[in-house]
């Protein structure tokens, strides 16, 4: 009897000859996917079952998803100079800094409508990453009718060619907006690292697109080092910028014409991130809108860590919780999530798993009307008809008494 070769081979060599999923890592990816991170609820996902009412797990995961993000202590409200003023388009508009007890000040910008009385519900607009680091609040904020050529095109190409801090503001809030570490005033200067470091990097003026382009390129290389550092340092990525936006929460909700019971936050991609924290972790935001970013730890594992920045990662709490289940943490409080279809930071079949997460949980805590999830056309963004969305969302539960 002839026996066809592959019979004679030992089982491990069969297993060891059955190409890999094309993945990021290559034949390391489906272990680390399916054996090391596994396939099931993490395990203190709300959606084992483990616990009776969704008070009494948040707790539990709560206190875990900040034992793992490690925050720094960044003090108290800090204490807020007002350095200029002005109206547009409807607005009035102060700009403010404030010294945090690391690095350069931090410069920021509140918008409300011109001549409000009272106590408003409070907003705190979250810029994106975009791979630029030179600018922060200008990202989303419009305070002139001549801005910086770099914002106007970032705008033009994210955001529908608005400031939509500016959008939402008019509806009848106010409207806090900050640089947060490393960008804009927050971020690392070059002349502050070793020349080796540098990378061609240089402080450029705002109006030096090809110096800002620059400096982009350095801050981007600059992240492996700065990743690298803060884990030393006994923390994360989010364990510092979780904090600084929390200290940017108190100084709106300290203000005298905010309703601290009425906060929401909201933001794209970077913006979406850093949604996804302050939103699962900080319980006086009462409606949170994570745009362009929401997807699985699987993803980022076998896919799409290449696409992302150094700054969604947290070490371990993938055992515990997976990623879309930090925002989940604020359920039954309001909660939006805003995808496009043709995202290439993301693929669908993560998306709408991570979409199903969400939604389980908030099923699990009998608040299902309060968890919305839309997908678009398109590309990487927040444009106009999903500004009008995510507003409608913030009116429906912010303007309420």
């Amino acid at each position: 009897m002839n026996l066809s070769p592959l019979l004679l081979l030992p089982l491990t060599l069969l297993a060891q000859s059955t190409p890999p999923r094309i993945n990021q890592i290559g034949a390391y990816g489906p272990w680390l996917a399916d054996t090391v991170l596994g396939d099931g609820p993490a395990n203190l996902s709300f959606r084992t079952g483990k616990w009776k009412s969704v008070e009494e797990w948040r707790k539990v995961a709560k206190a875990r998803a900040l034992e793992r993000i490690a925050p720094v202590n960044l003090g108290g409200v800090p204490k807020v100079t007002v350095t200029g003023r002005t109206t547009y388009d409807g607005l009035d508009i102060e700009f403010l800094t404030w010294q945090l007890p690391m690095g350069p000040k931090t410069e920021a910008v509140l918008l409300k409508p011109s001549g409000a009385k009272g106590r408003l519900p409070g907003i705190l607009a979250l810029h994106d990453h975009g791979g630029m680091k030179f600018l922060g609040w200008r990202k989303i904020v419009r305070t002139s009718a001549e801005p910086w050529t770099i914002q106007q095109k970032h705008q033009a190409q994210y955001y529908g060619g608005v400031g939509w801090a500016n959008e939402i503001a008019k509806r009848g809030y106010v409207v806090l907006v900050h640089d947060t570490f490393p960008f804009a005033s927050r971020r690392v200067r070059v002349a502050d690292v070793p020349e080796r470091l540098r990378a061609g990097g240089v402080d450029p003026a705002p109006e030096d697109e090809e110096g800002v382009a620059k400096y982009n390129r350095f801050a981007r290389e600059h992240e492996d080092i700065m990743e690298k550092s803060l884990i030393s340092a006994g923390t994360t990525w989010p364990g510092v910028y979780l904090v600084e936006d929390q200290r940017a929460l108190d100084v709106l909700a300290a203000r005298s014409d905010v309703d601290p019971t009425r906060l929401g936050c909201g933001g794209l991609s970077g913006g979406g991130m850093r949604t996804v924290f302050l939103g699962g972790l900080d319980e006086r935001i009462k409606v949170a809108i994570a745009v362009g970013f929401m997807t699985t730890w699987r993803e980022f594992l076998l896919d799409k860590a290449f696409t992302h920045t150094w700054m969604t990662y947290v070490p371990l709490l993938p055992k515990d919780l997976d990623f879309p289940e930090i925002l989940a943490l604020r359920a039954p409080a309001a909660t939006m999530v805003l995808n496009c279809r043709q995202d290439q930071l993301y693929t669908m079949p993560e998306m709408e798993r991570a979409d199903r997460m969400i939604a389980e949980t908030f099923r699990r805590a009998n608040a299902s009307d309060r968890y919305k999830s839309i997908y678009y056309e398109g590309g990487h963004k927040f444009d106009r008809e999903m500004q009008s969305d995510a507003f409608a969302w913030f009116d429906r539960f912010l303007k309420q008494k």
